[in-house]
């Protein structure tokens, strides 16, 4: 039976965690059993990199009330029976310090968000179950407006991490050409992400288009990358998620735990870590911690330069040929028909 609550200190408040004991991670060969009272500690630990990557950003809440257990599955659009489930709007019964922020969803409908100003926000989250945190790539001053590129590369098949890890290489490569300094993170799973402070001048569209010609160029000058959204096409690549940067499509920021077996979790890292990185499930709740006070965050000076976003627009410019949406996404400018290619092929036998 769980416990009764605890507070915690979190940025000089006092924040309740209700069921303590409750397990969220099982042990695992690699990482300890992990409780729901470790969780909210395990944010508080990390504040300095967490709050760099989510301070003034609206954040939706990736929550797991009952654990992270095999079997266990997210809630969808489809079937909203799942046991976890994310959480976009700001939830009644928020202490005052939980500040929100207005967004638009692609549908034109708005709503208010929880805005991270503060490590408090995180460990209540916590409390709340919630174990991972989706920023928007902007901050509530211009919503409108992204800060950053995202470059998620996520093995597909067989592709397994290292294959990604020799494609952010070239990603590196290509970067340093156009004169941009990128910073890479483990997923907390198989792939890895790279982020780019832009200047907060361009729209999602822009942003959107920015990463599709990355990834395209990618796709020349190195072998098993993809582009293809429909999975059917991927095979055993890895895929460059350029619908990552659409509007209220989110990646787990830097620092959080991931739904995985080990606690694992999204972690910074130099490019040389990366470089010789075997194995991303050494980063977990239990070593990240001591990581950050020992050697800082690997991100630190992230902040210190907004980059133009023109360099990778012109290469957009000389291939702007678009790409599907998301199926949540109303019908787009210039889009093809979202339609899966075996599906279509199926359709014009039968006509």
């Amino acid at each position: 039976m769980a416990s009764d609550a605890v507070e915690i200190e979190a940025g000089g408040r006092t924040v309740r965690v209700s069921s303590p004991t409750r397990v969220i991670y099982e042990a695992t060969g690699f990482s300890p059993e992990v409780s729901k009272l470790m969780v909210a500690e395990y944010y508080v630990s990390v504040e300095d990199g967490l709050m760099r990557a989510l301070r003034n950003r609206p954040v939706a809440l990736e929550r797991w009330p009952k654990g992270v257990r095999e079997g266990m599955v997210m809630s969808t659009r489809a079937d909203s029976h799942g046991d976890a489930f994310y959480q976009k709007r700001m939830m009644r019964g928020a202490p005052p310090y939980v500040e929100s922020t207005r967004i638009l969803f692609p549908s034109g409908r708005v709503a208010d968000e929880i805005c991270m100003t503060e490590i408090a926000t995180a460990a209540w989250a916590a409390h709340m179950g919630a174990i991972t945190f989706h920023p928007w790539p902007t901050r509530r001053d211009d919503n409108d407006r992204p800060d950053e590129l995202r470059i998620d590369l996520d093995p597909f098949g067989d592709a397994t991490f290292a294959d990604a890890v020799r494609i952010a290489g070239v990603g590196r490569e290509l970067f340093d050409e156009l004169g941009i300094r990128a910073f890479p993170k483990t997923s907390g799973k198989r792939g890895i992400h790279v982020y780019v402070r832009i200047e907060p001048k361009w729209t999602f569209t822009d942003v959107r288009h920015a990463a599709i010609a990355f990834a395209r160029e990618l796709e020349r000058r190195t072998h098993g990358v993809t582009t293809a959204w429909w999975k059917e096409e991927r095979e055993n690549n890895v895929f460059v998620d350029f619908n990552q940067n659409c509007r209220d499509r989110t990646i787990a920021s830097a620092y959080s735990l991931r739904p995985a077996p080990g606690a694992t979790v999204s972690t910074p890292v130099t490019w040389d870590e990366l470089a010789t990185l075997d194995d991303p499930r050494v980063f977990t709740l239990h070593t990240v911690p001591d990581r950050l006070a020992s050697q800082g965050d690997a991100w630190a000076e992230i902040d210190e330069v907004h980059h133009s976003l023109r360099p990778l627009l012109d290469l957009w410019d000389a291939d702007p040929v678009e790409m599907p949406y998301p199926p949540e996404y109303p019908k787009m400018p210039g889009e093809p028909k979202r339609v899966q290619p075996s599906k279509a092929k199926k359709v014009v036998e039968e006509a």
